[in-house]
């Protein structure tokens, strides 16, 4: 399965440091959606490029324009890291009615924006399918936009198949941008989408 990642990239980073597309940065975790520092570190990875991008730049909605500044994080610039996936790989796969019926889970509950609920049904998951390489499920952005949380103890079936510098002028950016409404996106995709 192919998966997606913004990070700040470091191209020197080794494996399993603060700049490599590997890097699980659980030392920071503990505020998103199925953060549980104390239990697992975890990767938010996406099926689609452009959900990945769209999710870095979402903070920025309504703030003005889509300038060079808003690719750099840790004084880095952001890249999109396009990753594999194992085929044994197992998710679970709260995307599915038949899985959230089984697992008693809400569509809202999967869907809130209150940390406390899905943190608790991320850990209930952990804990119930120790065979599980993560959670998958839709983003709040656009429901269509499949996303994945994978655990940390699953990184030995991610593989990088490549990384790229992030820049206004990519594509893959103007599109995010312009779904999110930033300003400067440029005005024929703003259209294509609306």
């Amino acid at each position: 399965m192919r998966l997606w990642r913004v990070l700040p990239w470091d191209p020197s980073a080794r494996v399993g440091s603060a700049g490599h597309a590997l890097w699980v940065p659980r030392v920071f975790q503990g505020t998103a959606r199925h953060d549980a520092p104390d239990r697992y570190g975890c990767l938010y990875l996406a099926e689609e490029a452009i959900s990945a991008v769209a999710e870095t730049l979402a903070p920025f909605r309504g703030t003005g324009d889509l300038v060079p500044d808003l690719l750099v994080r840790s004084n880095r610039q952001l890249a999109l890291a396009e990753l594999e996936l194992g085929a044994t790989a197992v998710l679970v796969d709260l995307d599915d009615p038949a899985v959230l019926a089984a697992e008693r889970l809400r569509p809202s509950a999967v869907a809130t924006g209150r940390r406390k609920v899905t943190q608790s049904y991320a850990v209930a998951q952990f804990d119930r399918h120790p065979e599980a390489a993560g959670l998958r499920w839709w983003s709040t952005l656009e429901a269509s936009w499949i996303h994945v949380t994978l655990f940390d103890r699953a990184l030995g079936a991610l593989t990088v198949r490549h990384v790229q510098p992030l820049s206004v002028d990519d594509e893959v950016v103007e599109v995010a941008a312009a779904h999110l409404g930033l300003a400067g996106a440029p005005a024929r995709l703003v259209h294509e989408m609306g």
